[in-house]
């Protein structure tokens, strides 16, 4: 297997590392020996940059394996519901869908640190909450997108004991990065390699949280796999102009120790690999299929990309022996996640991410810690990066806040096949975008405006698909039990009433999800939460199994019930474009007898 192989060439980069960083970057020395075990359990939390779950870069860092996969548990169905970095970032750490935070791209106007704090996020999201229920906090890596050596004290990022932070415009420069700790001025570490300086500094802040004697939450987030990207300036606060962009996008870079690893890898050749056909829709759709060379280049990209998560492969392993050093890894959750995930090729898109497609959205999830289960994948089960604080303070004991979106996740084998198996179960990922896309890779970068959708991932027993609504209001629906690549449109504009979607017509099945669409597009808290309830608020529909059901087509195909569609495409989350909401358009679905018009619910069925 291509982990066996690697062992030995990791064991020997892991001796290299240390010679290979400058003075004062050495790993520190052996650990000061157990300490007592605290009642209350930390964590540590390895978040990548752009880590796919679908071109198998788990498969090529043995050390993750060794000792997450093997001794954890792998969240299957785990998704980034923005697939960009910081619209998920501010998700993951709120709690709460990009709609709701108003944070919907990486850099302001709509999105980016800047419009994090304008928000009123800074003094109320997850590590100063855990502040206050008496948790030491720590950072190193990239926070937000647009966290720059001009504001980053202005302010601070609250809520942390100890900080590292990555700074832009050096953020993704792999050899030229530029780290500022706690209140000091930033420093610039070029000519290191930025994963090598960012474990020193999660070594160093690891060894101030064990010696505070108090339970501690640490997040390790380098950059890796991201593209290596020079800035040209300090920031991009204004609004983007796609013909004179302020960065340049190349492959990654991995450490020396790694520059020899994976000659022969090549992208998955999966059947949506530049496919022979054009798929998907909107500008997707227009895509050429790619020549030799591109090929060539994105699988060089693609090696990149393993190459330079082996340094994250050795980051995981110094952090895991380390708490065993400290006696306290039985006490600790090891969590492991990317934010969004990542395409090479697929659907002919130049390596990248923004798309609402499996390889996107579908990202890894890792747990190991007390009571989680070893070696086990959780499957049956979605859940999102929304669901994390959530999860965090179930872990914790910290009493849920009303207003998450998301919901804990259970991560003991028991606790998670008893969700899985009853009858309201998580089936569903709200997905949304706003604006801009682009290749990063060195052909046909084509900034695309206009890559604003809704989407809607839906799975259990007997179904797996996905529905999309695009800004041009174009149409997606895709049976993934048979087409997991995403390949075949079950809702084309001359769509044939004889298609079938998980064994169902496909106009159906569509009007089942868009009416659960427009119940997330604008959801908040409890209705994120459990959709089907607003539909059917009798408590009889709690899956797409339920609603299915005869007796409630006339419900969802009434044809003056509202719709999912946009009345513009916009680069933000602007309310005019939004077109229906089920806040304000709700009481139009269902036809004459629906229950929001007035009439009795047990009247209708």
């Amino acid at each position: 297997m291509r982990i066996t192989a690697l062992t030995a060439a990791t064991a020997i980069g892991l001796g290299m590392a240390a010679a290979e960083l400058g003075p004062g970057q050495a790993p520190l020395g052996p650990s000061r020996g157990p300490q007592p075990q605290r009642r209350q359990p930390n964590v540590v939390f390895v978040l990548t940059d752009d880590q796919d779950a679908h071109l198998a870069s788990l498969d090529y860092m043995p050390l993750v394996k060794k000792h997450l996969l093997d001794r954890g548990t792998y969240f299957s169905r785990h998704y980034a519901t923005t697939a960009v970095c910081c619209p998920s970032r501010v998700t993951l750490w709120t709690g709460k869908f990009a709609h709701n935070t108003n944070v919907t791209d990486v850099s302001p106007p709509y999105g980016g640190y800047p419009k994090f704090v304008s928000q009123g996020y800074n003094d109320n999201y997850f590590p100063v909450w855990l502040q206050q229920a008496g948790y030491n906090t720590y950072y190193t890596g990239k926070l937000f997108n647009v966290h720059t050596v001009e504001n980053y004290n202005s302010p601070a990022p609250g809520g942390f004991t100890g900080s590292d932070f990555l700074l832009d415009p050096y953020t993704y420069n792999y050899l030229n990065s530029t780290f500022q700790r706690n209140g000091e001025e930033p420093r610039s570490y070029e000519g290191h390699y930025s994963t090598d300086v960012l474990a020193k500094k999660a070594y160093g802040l690891l060894e101030e949280a064990v010696d505070a004697g108090k339970p501690f939450f640490l997040v390790a987030a380098p950059i890796a796999p991201h593209a290596n990207v020079v800035m040209n300036g300090t920031s991009h606060e204004g609004p983007r102009d796609p013909d004179n962009l302020p960065f340049e996008f190349t492959e990654p870079v991995p450490a020396e120790r790694h520059k020899h690893l994976f000659k022969d890898e090549k992208v998955p050749r999966t059947a949506n690999f530049n496919p022979d056909q054009p798929s998907g829709a909107n500008w997707i759709h227009t895509l050429p299929q790619q020549n030799s060379t591109n090929v060539e280049y994105n699988d060089h990209f693609y090696r990149q990309r393993l190459r330079s998560l082996q340094a994250v492969d050795e980051l995981v392993e110094g952090l895991i022996s380390r708490l065993e050093g400290h006696g306290i890894l039985d006490n600790t959750y090891f969590v492991y996640s990317s934010d969004n995930g990542y395409h090479i090729g697929q659907h002919r898109l130049q390596p990248g991410k923004s798309c609402g497609y499996e390889e996107d959205t579908n990202v890894p999830l890792i747990v190991r810690g007390p009571g989680v289960a070893e070696a086990y994948t959780a499957t049956g089960v979605v859940t999102t990066h929304a669901d994390l604080a959530p999860t965090f303070f179930e872990l914790l004991g910290i009493a849920q806040r009303d207003d998450f979106d998301g919901s804990a996740i259970p991560v003991t084998r028991e606790g998670f096949e008893e969700v899985r198996d009853a009858g309201e179960r998580r089936e569903h990922a709200g997905i949304e975008y706003w604006g801009f896309a682009m290749g990063e890779g060195i052909y046909n970068r084509n900034p695309r405006e206009n890559n604003t959708y809704k989407a809607l991932r839906l799975s259990g027993p007997g179904y797996n698909l996905y529905y999309s609504v695009w800004c041009n209001n174009e149409h997606e629906l895709y049976d993934m039990a048979v087409d997991p690549g995403q390949l075949h449109n079950l809702l084309p504009p001359s769509s044939d009433l004889n298609i079938l979607a998980a064994g169902y017509p496909a106009h159906k099945v569509a009007a089942r999800l868009d009416a659960l669409l427009l119940v997330l597009k604008t959801c908040a808290s409890e209705t994120c939460r459990r959709p089907w309830a607003q539909l059917h608020p009798d408590g009889e529909v709690k899956s797409l199994t339920d609603a299915l059901a005869p007796q409630y087509d006339d419900f969802y195909e009434e044809k003056s019930t509202a719709r999912v569609e946009y009345a513009y495409c916009a680069n933000g989350f602007l309310e005019d474009a939004e077109g229906p909401t089920w806040q304000a358009n709700g009481r139009a679905f269902g036809g004459e007898y629906g229950y929001l018009r007035g009439g009795r619910w047990e009247d209708w069925v």
